[in-house]
C-alpha cells in the first residue's frame, strides 16, 4: 500500500493504493481547513473507513448472487464476512498500481481475472486530479473476458454531516429497500428524502436508490459557510443515499452520510433493460467522471 498526497491551490487530497480510496479531501480557507469528504482515521484505513471508494465492475448487490445473461447462468460468492452478497465489485478491496503521478494528479490501475467469487475479468483505471479549484475523479473498466457482460461504474463517497447539513439532488423515482439490503420497487419519492430542494438528512436509516438523478448535487454546511457542488457525466443517471444508524453501526454519531453516483440501478442484472448497466463486448471500455467543487456559502 502506498499513500499519495495531492495539492493544487487551496485543495489537497490523500489517496491510498489500497482499495484505490480517497483518505481525505480538504479545502484551505481563512478560517481553517475544511474537510469535504469524511477523513479516514489513519493512512492504513480500509475502504469502509475512507472518504470515498470506487465501485467497479458495478455497484451494490445482485439478488441471490446470480443472474442470467445471453443464455449463460452467472453467479457470485460473498466478498465480505458481514453480507451474504457479493458487494460493490473488487475495486474497493484491490491493491491498485500507480501508473502516472504528478503533484496534483494520480492514475491507478488494477486487473481482475474471473475467479470463484465473480465471473468478471476486467481492467480498471482510476484517475484523480486537482485542477481549476475542483477535484475530478475518472473511472474506467475494460472487459478482458471472452464473452460480453453487463458492467457499471460508481463511487461511494462519505460526506461530513453537521446538524445543519443539507443535500440537493433532484431525481425522478425512489427505490424501496427490502430484506438483505436489496432494492424493492420504484415508487414516488417520500417527502423526507425528496432532495429536489435543499433538505436536511433524515434522522433514521436510509439505504435507497434514486432513479433518474439529474447529475447535479449540492451539499451545504452552513456552520462552516461552505458548499460543495458535485456534477457527473450523463453516464451517471442514478444515485444511492445512505444514512446509517446505531443498530447497524454502534459507533455512528450522525457525522457522515453517503451520496453515491452510479451508472445503473442496484440489482440491475435482474431488472428490465439491465437497470442501465452497459453491455461491454470483449475489449470494450466504459468510462465516466464526476467533479466536486467547493465554494463559500452564504444564506443571502
Amino acid at each position: 500500500m502506498t499513500v499519495v498526497d495531492l495539492t493544487s491551490g487551496n485543495l489537497s487530497a490523500r489517496i491510498s493504493t489500497g482499495g484505490g480510496i480517497v483518505l481525505g479531501l480538504w479545502w484551505e480557507r481563512d478560517n481553517g481547513r475544511i474537510p469535504l469528504l469524511r477523513e479516514a482515521p489513519r493512512d492504513d484505513a480500509d475502504a469502509l473507513a475512507s472518504g470515498c471508494y470506487p465501485l467497479v465492475p458495478f455497484g451494490n448487490r445482485v439478488k441471490d448472487n446470480r443472474f442470467r445473461f445471453n443464455g449463460r447462468d452467472c453467479s457470485f460468492k460473498p466478498n465480505t464476512d458481514w453480507d451474504k452478497h457479493y458487494l460493490h465489485g473488487e475495486g474497493w478491496q484491490a491493491n491498485w498500481s500507480i501508473e502516472q503521478q504528478t503533484s496534483s494528479s494520480l492514475e491507478l490501475s488494477f486487473n481482475h481475472a474471473a475467479d470463484g467469487k465473480s465471473p468478471y475479468a476486467y481492467a480498471a483505471i482510476q484517475r484523480f486530479a486537482l485542477q481549476d479549484d475542483a477535484f475530478e475523479l475518472t473511472l474506467s473498466v475494460t472487459n478482458r473476458g471472452g464473452d460480453p457482460l453487463p458492467f457499471g461504474l460508481g463511487w461511494h463517497p462519505y460526506f461530513p454531516m453537521t446538524p445543519k447539513t443539507t443535500l440537493f439532488a433532484p431525481a425522478r423515482k425512489y427505490w424501496t429497500e427490502v430484506e438483505d439490503w436489496l432494492p424493492g420497487e420504484a415508487t414516488e419519492i417520500p417527502a423526507d428524502v425528496d432532495f429536489s430542494k435543499p433538505r436536511g438528512l433524515p434522522h433514521h436509516w436510509v439505504n435507497n436508490g434514486f432513479e433518474g438523478w439529474c447529475g447535479e448535487a449540492q451539499i451545504v454546511w452552513p456552520e462552516r459557510r461552505a458548499r460543495l457542488s458535485l456534477t457527473a457525466d450523463p453516464l451517471f443517471r442514478h444515485a444511492f443515499v445512505f444514512v446509517s444508524d446505531t443498530s447497524f453501526d454502534p459507533a455512528f454519531k450522525r457525522d457522515y452520510f453517503c451520496f453515491e453516483p452510479m451508472s445503473h440501478l442496484a440489482n440491475g442484472h435482474n431488472l428490465p433493460g439491465l437497470g442501465d448497466l452497459a453491455v461491454l463486448e470483449p475489449g470494450e471500455t466504459l468510462t465516466g467522471s464526476i467533479c466536486m467543487k467547493p465554494a463559500i456559502w452564504t444564506d443571502q
